[in-house]
């Protein structure tokens, strides 16, 4: 019922997403096993950068999961997964540092990621019932309910949007302090831990590509229904 001119490109980006998600892996995979050349582990690095930073009140957690790791806004947590929270490897380094560098950004008050914090509870209700505000918009001829439905999809956008400077920023923080303290070591560290942030960054592009392609897909769908 939703398929419009843009389903091939929904689809291509899926595709591009899942490969996306297999490099991810992979890289992780690779870079989870290679020592860093402290023998910090994620939740080592994660304190020290915290500490130094001024942030000593923010507790750094292991939660279930693999590349489950995190940074919560609302309680003041880092949260690493069981791969990157006890591993002293060059990935789960770089993965701590990247999840400090929001901690970094709450603290700085980042404008975007104040705005994606807000916009993160309203969204996520929002984009439960956007389907279903299309679906009865469609069927019953209410154009009302279609364009409420495309809202939603374009605020799924921005979120998306305003997603990706938050990302690369935190990536950019964990990149630098890891080579001012000297904890990426070598070359080889600096790059492995480059590559785990770049295939992590990759991963929200694609998000966004996605969240674009759909939100064309309704939006044509919508205006051939008027």
């Amino acid at each position: 019922m939703f398929l419009g001119p843009y389903t091939l490109l929904i689809l291509l980006v899926f595709v591009a997403s899942m490969i996306i998600q297999a490099y991810l892996s992979s890289t992780y995979k690779k870079w989870g096993r290679v020592r860093n050349a402290r023998g910090l582990t994620g939740a080592d690095v994660a304190r020290m950068m915290l500490d130094e930073n001024g942030l000593r009140d923010v507790p750094v957690q292991a939660v279930p999961g693999n590349l489950t790791d995190h940074y919560d806004p609302l309680k003041k947590t880092v949260n690493l997964s069981e791969s990157v929270f006890g591993v002293p490897s060059v990935g789960a380094m770089a993965v701590a540092a990247h999840e400090v560098g929001h901690a970094l950004q709450d603290k700085a008050h980042m404008p975007a990621l104040v705005l994606r914090s807000k916009m993160a509870v309203p969204l996520s209700l929002g984009m439960n019932l956007a389907p279903w505000l299309l679906l009865a918009g469609f069927l019953l001829k209410l154009s009302g309910l279609l364009w409420l439905g495309v809202i939603l999809f374009g605020g799924a956008l921005i979120f998306h949007l305003v997603t990706l400077p938050v990302e690369f920023d935190a990536s950019r923080r964990a990149l630098a302090y890891l080579d001012t303290r000297g904890l990426n070591g070598t070359a080889e560290g600096h790059s492995g831990a480059k590559n785990v942030l770049t295939a992590a960054a990759l991963t929200y592009v694609a998000g966004f590509a996605m969240a674009l392609a759909q939100f064309l897909n309704i939006l044509s769908i919508a205006r051939s229904s008027d």
